[in-house]
């Protein structure tokens, strides 16, 4: 230690609530993307039972259904990389702080493009997930555009 005192360590810590704060809110998103996972891999498998015993005019409904599920998976899995490695760079960006600030360092380059890593991340981690969402519902209209048919034909 250089001998920094706790006058000059408070202002270290206030800059490292933001990130701190970020990786609190992001943690309930990835609770939220994790349970959306849980769900499809749930459905995929109570599909895949269906799928065993099918006729052979319902085959290709569930075919269809477990193709957009597997979709969705791949999607959430890169939309949870992505938000996962935006946490972690919060959690550098925290430590680059202190580090910093008990070394007396004053460059910001490294900063800068930790923190611009971490957004990064999450952004494109939300975009992905919104692209799981879109997907879920245009699935969603597909079922009930089936049920709608079969419902007249009846």
């Amino acid at each position: 230690m250089n001998g920094t005192t706790l006058t000059q360590l408070i202002p270290v810590l206030q800059v490292a609530v933001g990130p701190v704060i970020l990786i609190s809110g992001v943690g309930l998103l990835l609770l939220s993307m994790t349970n959306r996972l849980g769900r499809v891999v749930d459905r995929a498998r109570a599909l895949g039972r269906e799928l065993r015993t099918a006729e052979a005019a319902d085959r290709a409904t569930l075919l269809t259904q477990l193709a957009i599920l597997d979709r969705r998976s791949g999607l959430l899995n890169l939309a949870i990389t992505c938000v996962s490695l935006s946490v972690l760079l919060a959690a550098v960006l925290v430590a680059i702080l202190f580090a910093f600030a008990f070394a007396g360092i004053e460059s910001a380059a490294l900063v800068v493009v930790v923190f611009t890593g971490c957004l990064g991340s999450l952004i494109v981690g939300l975009a992905v997930f919104l692209r799981d969402v879109n997907l879920s519902l245009d699935a969603l209209r597909h079922e009930i555009a089936r049920d709608r048919e079969a419902a007249g034909r009846a």
